[in-house]
């Protein structure tokens, strides 16, 4: 049973998700870790109780249909990331950010009975490096699908273009195709594609972050879902509290670790007033740094839209750099379909907080 809020909860707008029985087979991949990261690019506050930089992962995920058609979205940070574009590698040692990818997906796979030829097509949430990976490693039997726009900007890229982030060597040999977001169809506030023609898996147009952002939904079981945020938040604390899912009276976390100062339980006030830079119990922690979305306000709406997702249930939000869900989920080769049943999104529902933990004060005080 939920706990008690700390204030009434709106009700969510209603996402309208056709009905089906089909799904998807989902499965997780954590397999890179960018270190020490600051928060200061993403998000603002840039220092929120002492917290400013993090080591973020950066999911991707396989879907598999039961007709045998396999799906990946997104392909985290490719292995020989110094052979990126210049400008990529550039930015990555200017923000001294630490690099940790013992392999790429397609290695992962590989590794473990999966057949990485056969992927049907890799999904980029959007073409920041910290999503592609290294898709030139696929072969061009493997399509690859964009958001729309993307093809508007590129091609050309590196090397033909001296400054491009994005590299050639990606899409050479292959179809490189927009996902067409044509029909009425909308789920939540987003447009949307039923990919395989049978309610298992959606992908939305969720623009804002940068040119072409897509999410994706994946049916789980009937009535159950897995969004996969990719960036169109970069921190749990971006969508989380709201009005339609306030911040618990108290707040009990699971399997903390060893040395945690996170007080058990936690009363929502002590977070409101210690922690909240709004001291709000119904508005998120953060909000995206000035300037780091390309479409700001097309980025804030679908933000909005990601938390009327969030505020369901039957939702696991999985966010593409969400380090909070590490210690919750079951990564590859498990699937993540039994979700509900292993209550992640109970346990992991509100793990970020802890990364304020060294704000609080147990005692009250000094208040504020």
């Amino acid at each position: 049973m939920a706990s008690p809020t700390m204030a009434a909860p709106k009700p969510s707008p209603p996402l309208n998700i056709p009905p089906s029985n089909h799904t998807v087979r989902v499965s997780i991949i954590d397999g890179s870790t960018i270190a020490n990261m600051p928060m200061s690019i993403m998000v603002k506050p840039a220092v929120l109780a002492g917290f400013s930089h993090v080591d973020i992962p950066s999911y991707s995920f396989l879907i598999e249909h039961p007709s045998g058609r396999t799906l990946l979205f997104d392909l985290g940070v490719r292995k020989d990331w110094e052979k990126q574009a210049p400008c990529v590698v550039k930015m990555i040692k200017d923000a001294k950010a630490g690099m940790h990818v013992e392999k790429d997906v397609y290695d992962i796979l590989a590794e473990n009975g999966h057949d990485p030829d056969a992927v049907e097509a890799i999904f980029w949430s959007h073409y920041h490096w910290d999503h592609t990976g290294n898709t030139a490693r696929f072969p061009g039997s493997t399509a690859l699908m964009v958001g729309p726009g993307f093809k508007t900007r590129f091609p050309p890229a590196w090397p033909t273009v001296a400054d491009s982030p994005v590299q050639e060597e990606m899409w050479e040999g292959r179809e490189l195709k927009e996902v067409e977001f044509r029909t009425d169809l909308k789920i939540g506030r987003f447009k949307a594609v039923d990919w395989f023609g049978d309610g298992s898996f959606y992908v939305l147009d969720t623009p804002g972050h940068l040119l072409g952002h897509i999410c994706a939904l994946a049916r789980t079981t009937p009535d159950t879902f897995i969004l996969m945020g990719g960036d169109a938040a970069h921190h749990a604390g971006e969508i989380r509290p709201t009005e339609f899912d306030p911040l618990p009276a108290s707040v009990s976390l699971e399997g903390l670790r060893p040395g945690s100062r996170f007080p058990i339980p936690c009363p929502g006030e002590m977070l409101v007033r210690q922690i909240h830079p709004r001291e709000s119990a119904t508005k998120p922690f953060y909000e995206p740094a000035d300037n780091f979305n390309e479409d700001g306000p097309e980025a804030e709406r679908s933000l909005e839209g990601v938390t009327e997702f969030d505020a369901y249930e039957n939702v696991l939000v999985v966010l593409a750099h969400d380090a909070s869900l590490r210690d919750v989920v079951s990564f590859y080769p498990q699937e993540a379909n039994g979700w509900k049943q292993k209550r992640w999104r109970d346990r992991g529902r509100w793990r970020f907080l802890t990364d304020f933990e060294g704000g609080l004060r147990t005692s009250e005080g000094g208040g504020e």
